[in-house]
């Protein structure tokens, strides 16, 4: 019997920081074979740049006609990347995923992602807003994956800025070694579940990045990564830094940790309330307009 496997996405499921001769592998394409002893066949997705909204207009019709009996939903690192961030409304996009997954019969594969600010080491007044969005994004995950009883990894509580290695030179993606330590974990939670899982992925061999490559990523790819954030989410940021910095001085940023607390709690007990049915966000509805490109 052949088990479906589609992994759905942004960079970082696309594989992002793992290269290999014309393009990239990714932990979703070191965990596909392993997801049983019978044969997979795995469709990645997954595209840099993807909102939430992107998952849900794109990519999940696609991946609903393959009738999965897996599908990897990781997603909301670059929401809070823009300056058009809605916790409310990207939390509505991902109940919408793992809701009309679940209801085909798939099991969805979820993650919540490490902070921005901290693997860039931004300053405080740029970091922490960042952090607050990451936080709320979390949360929400923990909560729907519990509700629709997910295979979540705990990706944010790897040590990435404690072990470089885990890291690719952009500091944003699992290097190599990241993406297979990811699959490795992701491959444990199913085992542990009573899933019919293969054998674990096999360590590859990695080599870490060059002296040079951090001037390489820059040279090739990170310039143009800063000038598209330029544009798009810089302005934003520094207006939540200047909010930031204010409540700093007045000892008084815990006030903005509550009310982004609050804020996700409530909408946590609205998503997960008993009769609570997301809907689909209408596609021809018009949105704020999806920023696909690359983070990375």
């Amino acid at each position: 019997m052949t088990v479906r496997f589609a992994a759905l996405g942004d960079s970082l499921t696309e594989g992002v920081g793992d290269p290999v001769t014309g393009g990239w592998r990714g932990w979703a394409a070191l965990l596909a074979p392993s997801l049983s002893p019978d044969p997979v066949d795995f469709r990645n997705l997954a595209r840099s740049g993807a909102l939430s909204r992107d998952l849900l207009v794109s990519q999940l019709p696609t991946a609903l006609a393959l009738r999965p009996q897996y599908a990897a939903v990781v997603v909301g690192g670059n929401d809070t990347l823009r300056a058009s961030f809605d916790l409310e409304r990207t939390s509505r996009q991902v109940a919408a995923l793992l809701s009309s997954l679940t209801a085909a019969g798939t099991v969805p594969l979820t993650a919540c992602l490490p902070d921005p600010g901290r693997l860039l080491r931004l300053p405080a007044p740029l970091a922490r807003p960042l952090a607050r969005r990451m936080r709320g994004i979390n949360a929400v995950v923990h909560a729907l994956s519990e509700h629709h009883h997910a295979v979540h990894l705990h990706l944010a509580d790897l040590p990435w800025t404690r072990q470089r290695a885990l890291l690719s030179v952009d500091r944003l993606h699992p290097s190599a070694a990241g993406h297979q330590l990811i699959a490795r974990g992701f491959h444990a939670l199913l085992a542990e579940a009573g899933h019919p899982v293969g054998p674990p992925p096999v360590d590859l061999p990695v080599r870490a990045p060059g002296p040079g490559a951090n001037l390489w990523w820059m040279a090739t790819q990170g310039t143009r990564w800063v000038a598209a954030r330029s544009t798009d989410l810089l302005p934003g940021l520094l207006a939540l830094a200047t909010i930031e910095a204010r409540h700093l001085l007045r000892g008084s940023s815990r006030r903005l940790d509550h009310a982004e607390a609050a804020a996700t709690a409530a909408i946590i007990s609205r998503l997960t309330a008993p009769s609570s049915k997301p809907p689909l966000p209408d596609p021809l509805a018009t949105p704020p307009a999806a920023d696909t490109r690359p983070t990375g």
